[in-house]
């Protein structure tokens, strides 16, 4: 990770690889952002003009190197794009502070030291800029090279992440400006280690190892840490947990990672789906489909990071996670389509297609959630295809079981900057998924998928509990180049809004 710290030093005296600064798109041209002001001035007030000349124009994602003037003791300025220039006396929004930290972050990739001077009018810039560099300077490596002591701070072209970054205009001894660097790191670990997660490839994380990855970190960091194993789950009854996994060598998992605290008067309940490998089962994915499969865990690292970032920001909240983990492969033990499997709930599910299995499990961990009686329950999985023909690849859809409550997690999510949008739960979809042997199948209408396995999910989730759903299938991955803060593969998405909605809670501020 990036050392971040904060500072009160002015831009030309700091000794550092280079100096990033901000450019907004004015009517005009580009602008130069406030806090770059003694930058300018070393380039005689010409700043704008010299960038322009470049063919900068305040864009966001764009980057701008030059070389520095003798005024500055620094040999480079960064100049990135931070998108249209606010309104007079509004300020810039703390998403565009993130994405240009984020860009700027990695075109940095082999610096040791950059002195960042984006516009923090506040508390919360800083914290939007320290999770932008956080993030944006992550890279996975451990399967580079010959041995992993070769690839321990290594990013693309053999060069190391940022080592670290100063940002000016931070005040160091200020008790809010302290809290929102610390709550922006810790925060951006645990999500750059749900990408590290969701990276691994499937031969090294499976069910059993992924819990006990769970327990290391739960004794870290003071966490209470279950573990179900296959006799566990067969034990208790665990229907649809077991009916995935049955056709892997790898057995399945549920586990339960509890934190609490001594203050707390909520309890918000956290599922996440973990499929550390789809095949599809019997029910084969095509060709083309499988290759990142790995990902479709992303919702229970969602949920592990975010669980323990709750016990690192010490939230007077207790929060549960629980991770449903299975792999899902065909072989002569895999349930079959038309096989009748018995929930935890104790309904019973006519399996019509084994690749719909992210719903099975989920809706084994809902019900074991809802036993608790928590005063919400928010689900994260990369459940469907049909979300990501929906809203595309950015974006997650959300689903619940109360307007006000989906509500509330919208705002969460954009208040992050996480892209997201309300969906229905449509009572007319129910009906196809009615089935002649069983209580209900696990497929319906093949129009409207997402919101069809929105359903089938809320059939488990216990009565009087706000409950909501977030399908990431889009976001959880990002086949494409980085952009913002964002990497190629996995990208920890849903881990920020998890965590503001534990806040929220602890506040008494949610629904």
């Amino acid at each position: 990770m990036t050392a971040l710290t904060l500072s009160t030093s002015a831009a030309p005296g700091l000794r550092a690889d280079a100096i990033v600064i901000g450019v907004a798109k004015g009517a005009k041209g580009p602008v130069v952002a406030p806090g770059a002001e003694a930058v300018d001035k070393a380039y005689d007030g010409r700043l704008a003009g010299v960038l322009e000349t470049l063919g900068a124009s305040g864009a966001e994602g764009e980057v701008t190197k030059l070389p520095a003037p003798s005024g500055l003791k620094a040999p480079l300025v960064v100049a990135v794009g931070l998108g249209a220039e606010p309104e007079k006396d509004s300020a810039f929004d703390p998403e565009a502070l993130r994405k240009a930290a984020g860009v700027a972050a990695r075109a940095l990739t082999g610096a040791k030291k950059a002195a960042f001077v984006l516009p923090l009018g506040d508390a919360a810039d800083v914290g939007a800029v320290a999770e932008g560099v956080q993030l944006g300077a992550y890279s996975f490596t451990a399967y580079k090279g010959t041995a992993p002591s070769e690839n321990a701070a290594k990013a693309k072209n053999g060069k190391a992440p940022l080592a670290e970054a100063v940002l000016l205009g931070g005040k160091p001894r200020d008790a809010a400006y302290k809290a929102a660097l610390a709550r922006a790191t810790a925060v951006a670990e645990e999500l750059n280690r749900a990408r590290d997660l969701i990276n691994m490839p499937p031969n090294d994380l499976n069910p059993e190892s992924f819990a006990a990855i769970v327990q290391t970190a739960g004794k870290e960091h003071g966490l209470k840490v279950q573990v179900l194993d296959v006799k566990a789950l067969e034990k208790g009854g665990y229907g649809g947990i077991l009916g995935v996994g049955a056709g892997s060598t790898s057995g399945p998992r549920l586990v339960k990672l509890s934190y609490t605290s001594s203050k707390a008067k909520k309890h918000l309940a956290l599922v996440g789906k973990g499929i550390t490998y789809d095949s599809g089962g019997i029910s084969l994915k095509p060709a083309g489909h499988n290759e990142t499969m790995k990902c479709d865990m992303s919702g229970a690292a969602a949920v592990f990071a975010a669980v323990v970032s709750a016990a690192r920001l010490g939230l007077e909240v207790n929060v549960t996670g629980w991770l449903a983990l299975a792999e899902n492969m065909p072989s002569g033990s895999a349930t079959r389509p038309g096989d009748v499997l018995r929930m935890y709930s104790g309904k019973t599910v006519e399996v019509l297609n084994t690749d719909a299995e992210g719903r099975l499990v989920l809706a084994d961990a809902l019900w074991a959630a809802s036993a608790e009686k928590p005063d919400a329950i928010v689900d994260v999985a990369t459940l469907t295809g049909a979300m990501m023909l929906a809203l595309g690849s950015r974006t997650f859809g959300i689903m619940a079981n109360d307007d006000s409550f989906r509500t509330a997690v919208h705002e969460a999510a954009e208040e992050v900057g996480e892209p997201a949008w309300p969906m229905p739960l449509p009572e007319h979809l129910r009906k196809g998924m009615d089935s002649p042997t069983a209580d209900i199948a696990n497929m319906g209408e093949r129009l409207g998928g997402g919101l069809v396995a929105g359903l089938f999910l809320r059939e488990f989730v216990g009565e009087g509990i706000p409950w909501a759903h977030l399908d990431i299938a889009g976001p959880a991955f990002n086949d494409g180049g980085p952009f913002g803060y964002t990497p190629k593969g996995g990208t920890g998405s849903a881990v920020r809004t998890l965590v503001r909605l534990a806040e929220l809670t602890a506040s008494g501020d949610l629904g």
